[in-house]
């Protein structure tokens, strides 16, 4: 198939948001990149590939699941964080899909998108379903996430796992 006739399809199934300046597919495939390094480097304990997709501060809003506030941190604060649990679970898995960029100006740009994580220590697992809104800024052709919030929708098993994971990988180091 010709180039032009993969890009003109690729265009005509883009959502019809009215945007000043529509994103390019190439924008919307690096911002669909960062986004699924975050959830894909986390299963792997690639702290490297998160970081990349994580602009130098960063917001994280998962207040509808654990209450408090939203805060803002330093990216490699974050990875610290994440690196201090997650790998105390036996496994993990964070699928991301139905990305759909909602607003654009050219060098920022929001995104939602669908999730639903597994975490599993032996038997137990625990699955939580929700949305994700980033708010992503561009750095040369790069797209960082520099705001994550999650909505959580609905969830499976305990929750306390996360608390297990902790101390499973505190004892593991």
């Amino acid at each position: 198939m010709k180039p032009v006739i993969v890009i003109a399809t690729l265009l005509a199934l883009l959502p019809p948001f009215a945007f000043a300046q529509a994103p390019s597919v190439e924008d919307r495939l690096h911002m669909m990149d960062a986004v699924t390094s975050i959830a894909a480097g986390a299963d792997r304990h690639d702290w490297s590939r998160v970081r990349a997709a994580f602009a130098d501060k960063v917001t994280l809003d998962y207040t509808s699941l654990w209450g408090g506030k939203a805060e803002t941190k330093d990216a490699d604060d974050i990875i610290a964080q994440w690196s201090s649990f997650l790998p105390g679970f036996d496994e993990t898995l964070h699928l991301v899909t139905n990305h759909t960029v909602k607003s654009f100006d050219g060098n920022a740009a929001t995104l939602e998108a669908d999730f639903q994580a597994a975490h599993r220590i032996g038997d137990e697992l625990w699955v939580l379903m929700g949305h994700y809104t980033y708010r992503l800024e561009k750095s040369g052709k790069r797209w960082r996430v520099n705001s994550l919030t999650m909505e959580w929708t609905h969830e499976t098993g305990d929750r306390g796992l996360v608390g297990r994971a902790a101390e499973k990988a505190g004892s593991d180091q």
